[in-house]
Order: structure tokens, then C-alpha cells, then sequence
């Protein structure tokens, strides 16, 4: 695996690698640029030096009535008093119809016996000019240059020259380059240091967090602990919710299979017991616990069907449509009793079930017929849908139910009256579907003066 592939794979290595490019171009760019700016002030300093003693120069400068050049005050630099000691002046006197030309004719005790020679130029009068020449020693020296006539003697022109060592320049840039080198460097092996210790202990949670999804894989734990920082806590939040579904899965799953189990052995038990023994009345057991295991079965498989649609986001439907469909099979179903339904009171059209059509047609399926079973000639159907809830309402004017047998018929297998027909999981079933979509299921008195079912499941937007 090269540097590369790793480098897009690996989150620490991307993030030190970004980091310690940026790093290492910013010292970069830094570096040349105060090494930049150092030389330039450096370099501006040494030519108002020069700028300075040339003025100098110009102003002590003196001609007596015989034509000899002085100086009325020596200039203050005590270099110029140093033999070679890298700053020096001179004058020569320029050929004139009246003069032949002298080099050196005057020149500060710094040269000694040396002279600057000026290459050849015809500077304006004023004028300064810059040239680099070899010194007196041999070493390269900035020189600066300007042509006067005297006021003493216009005639004759001279040249004033100053000149000192290029090395004022370039040695303190070398040594500052030098320093800036060893500073930067210690600031970015620190900044380098620093990255690297911030990478592992920002990454470090994720290592913790990978510890910890090992254990729940091991079985070691049922779920995520651990001090995470704010970034991540959500998500381990998130991991932990859908470990703790899953666990309720699996539980709901081993319940079904229990009690699916346990409603099967009686049937069969039965079956088992009149095979056993001459019974001229076995086709009509066998049809009857069949029977009786079919919607055992049927009523398992609803939960577990149930279950898995509770889990799966995004599923819809529509109340409205189901129930005016469940409403007009009822009718069918009950023509005999006339019994009048009515959706209203409050009841809209745009209700939306959080869930599987199919387990709110069982749920409605059921308590309508519930309702028919019982009421004496009226049903009421009403609903209505406010932020996440739904709420469904159904009444009827049968007998209704005592306040200790509310609670009882909402488990598997009770019934209030054996002379009515039934098996005793229609309530059942819509309770257990209701509470696996986090709704529930109550039973009111009501207004018809028979029995009110409260019906209360998660709405979509």
C-alpha cells in the first residue's frame, strides 16, 4: 500500500500530512520573506550611509586661492582613519583646459596607499552614481560618485567619491538568515510536535469508541460507554439506540416464537389425545383446533409483521380512504343489524399513519368490528392529527363495558360474552400493534352510551 492510497484511507495520516504541508510552505514562505525585507532595510541603511559621507564629503570641501583642495573638517566616522578598514572617500580632479586630470589628488587614511579607480562615465553635474569596484584589498566595494565645480574654481570639476565595503551588507544578512534558519526551524519542529500530539488526542476518542464496539462485537457489553467528546456523543447516541432496537427485536422475536409455541402445544396436544383413541367426533375436533391454531398463528404473525414495519422509516398512510373502505365492508358484513355510521366530529382528510398500511387496516379491521359486533344502531368514527399524534375515536350505543373489564379484554384470548361469536385476539391484536408503533389503545365510556376506543399512533408530517 503506498503513501497515497493510505494517505485517502486514513484519517490521522490525511490530517498530519495536510497539516505538515501547510506548515512546512508557511515557514517557507515566511523565511524568504523576512529575508526579503531584512536585505532590503539593510541594503537602504548602507546606501544612506553612503548618501551621508558623501554630503559630507561636499560640504567640508575647500579651495584656496592656489587651487589646493582640503578639507575645512574631517569627516566623523573613524573608520576612514583605519588603514582598509572598509569605508573610504576619495577625490580626483577631472581633466579641464586648465588642469590635466589627478586621481587620488585627496583620499581618507583608510585607502593608504591605494586609490579607487571609477570606471568610465560622464555623470551629470550633481549627479550620484553607484558602481561596484574592486577595493583596496581586493574586495568588492559599493561605490557612490558625484562631479562638483567648485565655487572657488568652476573651471575645474572634481569627483567625489565614497565607497565602502559590500560585505556591510552582506554579512549581516548572512548572519540574520542564519539566525531566522535556527528560529524558524525550532518553530516548526515545535508547531510540527504540536500537530502531531493534537492529531492523537483529537483521534483519540475514535480509538476509545473502536475499544468499545469491539467489546459490544465480543459480547463483553450490550452497548456503548464511555466519556466521548460533544462531536461524537450524538453519534454513539445514535449507535446505542440502534443497539437497543435491535435488542427489543430480538426479544420480541423470542417472545413470538415463545407464546406461538406455547398456543400451539394445546391444538396439538388435542389433535394428538383424539388420534390416540376411537372418537367418532375427530373431524369436527380436527376442524376446530386447526382452526384455533390458524389464528394463533395468524395473530403471531401480525406482531412480527408489525414489528418489522415499525422499524423501517419513511412508510405512510392514509387514514382517510382505509377507513371509508373498512366503513362500507361493515355495513356489507352487518347488513342485518342496520346499524348508521358516521365519520365526522373533527375528523380531516389529511391524517397520515406513521406505519404500514396493512397494520392499520388490522387495527381499524378489528375494532370496527369490534363496534358492529356490539352496538345496537349507531357507530361514530372520528380522528384527528397534531404534531406527531394521531388520535382515532370510535363509539358505539351497545352495553359497553364495566370499569374492571376494560383493562381485561385488551389480553390475548378473553372475551366478555362466550355467546357471542368470537376468538378473543381482536382487541388483543390492535393493543400489541399499537404499543409496537409506541401508540396505545383505551377504552372510555361513551357519549352513545355504549363503549368509546381511544386509538393513539404516530402521525407523519
Amino acid at each position: 500500500m503506498n503513501f497515497f492510497s493510505l494517505a485517502g484511507r486514513s484519517l490521522r495520516v490525511r490530517l498530519l500530512a495536510g497539516t505538515l504541508v501547510w506548515v512546512v510552505a508557511t515557514i517557507i514562505v515566511a523565511s524568504w520573506s523576512l529575508s526579503g525585507l531584512f536585505q532590503q532595510h539593510v541594503t537602504e541603511q548602507f546606501r544612506a550611509g553612503l548618501d551621508l559621507h558623501l554630503e559630507q564629503l561636499t560640504t567640508n570641501l575647500a579651495i584656496d586661492p592656489a587651487g589646493a583642495v582640503a578639507l575645512t573638517t574631517p569627516l566623523s566616522d573613524p573608520r576612514l582613519s583605519r588603514p582598509y578598514a572598509g569605508l573610504y572617500w576619495q577625490i580626483d580632479r577631472l581633466a579641464s583646459a586648465q588642469a590635466t586630470a589627478a586621481r587620488g589628488m585627496l583620499r581618507s587614511r583608510s585607502l593608504w596607499d591605494s586609490e579607487l579607480e571609477v570606471p568610465a562615465d560622464t555623470p551629470a553635474d550633481g549627479k550620484i552614481h553607484q558602481h561596484q569596484v574592486a577595493g583596496p584589498d581586493g574586495s568588492l566595494v559599493v561605490m557612490v560618485e558625484r562631479v562638483v565645480y567648485p565655487a572657488e574654481q568652476p573651471q575645474q570639476p572634481l569627483r567625489l567619491i565614497v565607497a565602502a565595503d559590500a560585505s556591510l551588507v552582506t554579512e549581516p544578512v548572512e548572519r540574520f538568515n542564519g539566525l531566522l534558519i535556527r528560529s524558524l526551524g525550532i518553530l516548526a519542529f515545535g508547531l510540527i510536535v504540536a500537530i502531531i500530539a493534537q492529531v492523537l488526542i483529537g483521534l483519540h476518542p475514535l480509538g476509545q469508541l473502536r475499544r468499545a464496539l469491539t467489546y459490544v462485537r465480543e459480547g463483553r457489553s450490550q452497548r456503548i460507554d464511555g466519556d466521548f467528546p460533544l462531536e461524537i456523543q450524538p453519534l454513539v447516541d445514535d449507535f446505542n439506540g440502534v443497539l437497543t432496537h435491535n435488542a427489543r427485536i430480538v426479544s420480541h422475536a423470542r417472545t413470538q416464537a415463545g407464546n406461538l409455541a406455547h398456543a400451539l402445544k394445546t391444538p396439538l396436544t388435542i389433535l394428538g389425545n383424539a388420534a390416540a383413541r376411537p372418537d367418532s367426533q375427530l373431524p369436527q375436533l380436527v376442524t376446530e383446533q386447526v382452526a384455533m391454531a390458524r389464528r394463533q398463528i395468524d395473530y403471531h404473525l401480525a406482531r412480527a409483521r408489525a414489528a418489522a414495519a415499525a422499524s423501517v422509516p419513511g412508510v405512510r398512510s392514509d387514514v382517510m380512504p382505509l377507513l371509508e373502505s373498512l366503513v362500507r365492508v361493515m355495513e356489507r358484513l352487518y347488513h342485518d343489524k342496520k346499524v348508521t355510521a358516521t365519520i365526522g366530529n373533527g375528523a380531516t382528510a389529511t391524517a397520515i399513519f406513521r406505519g404500514e398500511k396493512q397494520d392499520l387496516q388490522e387495527m381499524l379491521g378489528n375494532l370496527l368490528d369490534n363496534a358492529w359486533k356490539w352496538a345496537a344502531s349507531r357507530v361514530d368514527i372520528s380522528f384527528q392529527s397534531d404534531d406527531d399524534r394521531l388520535t382515532l375515536l370510535i363509539d358505539d350505543d351497545g352495553p359497553g363495558l364495566a370499569p374492571e373489564q376494560r383493562q381485561t379484554v385488551l389480553a390475548r384470548g378473553v372475551r366478555v360474552d362466550e355467546q357471542v361469536p368470537g376468538t378473543g385476539l381482536g382487541l388483543a391484536i390492535v393493543s400489541d400493534l399499537a404499543q409496537l408503533y409506541d401508540g396505545s389503545v383505551t377504552l372510555e365510556v361513551s357519549p352513545l352510551g355504549g363503549l368509546r376506543v381511544r386509538l393513539e399512533l404516530p402521525a407523519a408530517p
